[in-house]
């Protein structure tokens, strides 16, 4: 007997068809003879709707309160399921954030995972149930309801599975596992067999929508294996594992693409101690995430710094920095919202070189200007005109010839 934890995203659950089809999953990995703990997203739409009602009734929602609204989609999709499994004949229990107890920090609409009870589940796993647990909610120490950030239902998932030692994670989505890069705009996109830990954080965090980073984060902390399949079809989805020597094998696994980006730049900045800090400390005080960040080298005690926050940042960040500029007596400060990221990433760029040239040369090639490089030991990002996303992720995947399988390094 395995222990599986399965994850349904919103277009899994988005209509009660869609749900009896869940419950149809469920019940014959239960029939294969597993303990089966199930993670519900809200029904697809219904968290942005209530996300809206928020702001309707008021400009700025206050974080406890806000928390409080938005969770409650997943109570819906919950229920659901259970009274749809019950009437199919299995025994079924829904469980909230805080009746598990998934207990997290007090950031409200982000908060973070600090621990997870195990004991309710238990005993409802030995007594034949299958169980049913809210995605997204937690609660923090003092009882508060907490969310856990778009995609959160997949940390909840890697999580549960984490604390509950499951044999796996499966998490279904509308794709039918991890792709070389969006096959909407590549046709020949291929699907991957498996992607480590490693390179699936990387994607995630550069754009690729299939995993929540943070789930990434916890399933390499705690080696949960996790396979990411479709709830529409029976087609064999991507494992995300350790790296094996297999995936060294492909240079590139994948490329990626980030459209909400902005990019700000501070002219002449006076090139002394404290300054660079100065300018990021209101950022970091209003929860902004700074991501690239590029410095000239100094010309005449002066010099110019840029680096790009997310596009619903963007007017906050801009103001910020404004203000924090005429203190400094930099020159100017520059925005610009008309821009992508786009990446390439894969174990193997660890032991071949000139993959940075590649990618450069094929840019340069399609007249592509690089704005912005950050590098790591298994990605390069590259900020760009926003036009061109497409373009360059096309000519790149053609490039690092991702749509053959197998590729090898020659």
């Amino acid at each position: 007997m395995a222990l599986i934890v399965q994850k349904y995203g919103g277009t899994s659950v988005g209509t009660i068809d869609r749900i009896r089809n869940v419950a149809r999953r469920v019940a014959r990995t239960k029939n294969e003879g597993n303990q089966v703990v199930v993670v519900l997203s809200a029904m697809s739409g219904e968290t942005d709707r209530l996300i809206e009602l928020t702001h309707q009734a008021v400009d700025f929602p206050e974080g406890r309160e806000y928390d409080v609204v938005v969770s409650t989609g997943e109570l819906i999709s919950i229920g659901l399921l259970c009274l749809i499994l019950k009437e199919m004949g299995y025994r079924a229990m829904s469980l909230t954030g805080f009746q598990v107890p998934i207990v997290t920090d007090s950031v409200f609409g982000s908060a973070r995972i600090k621990r997870v009870g195990t004991e309710r589940i238990m005993e409802g796993l030995k007594k034949d149930f299958i169980v049913v647990v809210a995605g997204f909610q937690g609660v923090d120490e003092d009882g508060n309801i907490t969310t856990l950030g778009r995609g959160g239902s997949d940390t909840t998932a890697v999580a549960l599975a984490a604390s509950l030692r499951a044999d796996l994670c499966e998490i279904y989505t509308d794709v039918e596992g991890v792709y070389t890069t969006d096959p909407g705009i590549c046709p020949d996109a291929r699907k991957l067999k498996k992607i480590s830990y490693d390179e699936m954080l990387e994607m995630a965090s550069l754009g690729a929508k299939v995993l929540q980073t943070r789930s990434v984060e916890f399933s390499k902390k705690y080696n949960v294996p996790v396979l990411v399949r479709s709830s529409f079809t029976d087609a064999e989805g991507t494992f995300v594992c350790k790296e094996d020597r297999d995936m060294e094998k492909a240079v590139v696994s994948g490329i990626t693409y980030n459209k909400d980006e902005a990019k700000i730049s501070v002219v002449r900045v006076p090139d002394r101690p404290g300054i660079a800090a100065k300018l990021f400390r209101p950022l970091t005080a209003e929860g902004i995430n700074v991501d690239m960040i590029v410095q000239n080298i100094s010309h005449d005690g002066y010099t110019d710094l840029t680096f790009t926050v997310s596009k619903r940042d963007y007017k906050k960040a801009l103001g910020l920095v404004k203000e924090v500029s005429k203190e400094i007596e930099a020159k100017e400060v520059v925005g610009d919202q008309n821009i992508a990221k786009v990446s390439i990433v894969g174990a193997g760029m660890r032991s071949h070189a000139g993959v940075a040239s590649r990618m450069f040369e094929t840019l340069a090639r399609e007249g592509i200007n690089i704005q912005m490089i950050s590098t790591s030991e298994i990605k390069v990002s590259c900020v760009v005109d926003e036009k061109y996303t497409e373009l360059a992720v096309r000519v790149l995947h053609e490039a690092f010839e991702l749509g053959k399988e197998d590729v090898e390094e020659e």
